[in-house]
């Protein structure tokens, strides 16, 4: 039977997936947008069913690794899950509030080491410590890759000063596929990587199975990008590089790949700082010139606070829990 607590993680976790499907909408359209290859509600309306469709289809090693692999939680501790996906849904709309991209997934799992800490639990420290590597290598390749990307781009075509007149209108129909289709392909990986953020709670309770906790997450998402997604895509699309739609293409390219190769191994990295990697290398390989260094920085500071708010506010939250429950 279902509990007044489960309903209370179902409503806290579709809730959470909403926040993250707002925050990752410049990650995964925010360079098409910027380069004039679609218009903002155009974008949003594309990436929300493919929020979704990535979410029901290639989730599932990522939510096991959520939901089997960080603490040793018991199967049927709603509680321990609620304050979980509480603590996390917080902080991260609260970043939202503020437009600053940080890691989602680096704030659920600190979340979850913090409560885990916190509740004497054990914590798989040899999986943190494989996505500790790879969050600091993912942002790397991305960089390289982008990097790689647009000097052979160059090489072979040498880049044009872009139009006046930003819009689909005054782009090539192969820049404007090519633009999309990226963004489109990130938007799918962004279902896959981050829907176990909001529904690892179901699979460490057992209380859903992968299938059905990928669905209702994915519909937190989808809605997430339609109604609040615009704040974002702004400040990705147009505050750190000044993009031509080749580099926002080999940025977004890069990307997609590195994250979705993760996510076949059941690992998942945070998108916004493959992003901003992607970014960095495309604008390297064109000059420093076209880098908002100061933007890039203050980015940096958001990601440092993220993982530790998390196991901080998950720590305390569990202290305060287990104190009550003596009390």
């Amino acid at each position: 039977m279902v509990g007044f607590l489960d309903w209370v993680l179902v409503a806290l976790a579709v809730a959470f997936a909403f926040s993250i499907g707002a925050h990752y909408t410049g990650a995964c359209m925010g360079l098409p947008y910027a380069a004039g290859a679609i218009r903002p509600r155009q974008a949003l309306a594309l990436m929300a069913p493919l929020s979704f469709l990535g979410a029901l289809v290639a989730s599932e090693t990522v939510e096991g690794t959520v939901g089997h692999g960080l603490i040793a939680i018991s199967s049927g501790d709603v509680l321990l899950a609620v304050e979980i996906v509480a603590v996390a849904f917080g902080l991260v709309s609260a970043y939202n509030y503020l437009r600053l991209p940080t890691s989602t997934i680096q704030i659920l799992v600190f979340a979850v080491v913090g409560v885990g800490l916190g509740s004497g639990l054990g914590v798989h420290w040899a999986t943190i410590g494989s996505l500790l590597l790879l969050w600091a290598i993912a942002p790397l390749l991305c960089l390289v890759g982008a990097f790689l990307i647009i000097r052979v781009a160059d090489a072979f075509r040498p880049p044009v000063a872009p139009s006046p007149t930003v819009g689909p209108a005054s782009l090539a129909r192969t820049t404007v596929v090519g633009l999309v289709g990226v963004g489109a392909a990130a938007s799918f990986v962004m279902g896959a990587n981050d829907v176990s953020n909001a529904t690892g709670g179901f699979i460490m309770t057992g209380l859903f199975n992968p299938v059905t906790a990928a669905a209702l997450g994915g519909l937190g998402l989808a809605l997430g990008v339609v109604f609040w997604g615009r704040p974002l895509l702004q400040r990705v699309a147009f505050d750190i590089v000044d993009l031509d739609p080749r580099l926002a293409t080999g940025a977004q390219l890069s990307q997609a790949s590195v994250v979705l190769g993760a996510t076949v191994f059941g690992l998942f990295t945070s998108l916004n700082q493959a992003l901003v990697g992607a970014m960095v290398g495309a604008g390297l390989a064109r000059g420093k010139r076209i880098v908002h260094w100061e933007t890039v920085r203050g980015i940096l500071v958001g990601w440092g606070l993220g993982p530790v708010s998390g196991l901080a506010a998950g720590f305390a939250a569990a202290r305060l829990l287990g104190l009550a429950g003596s009390g």
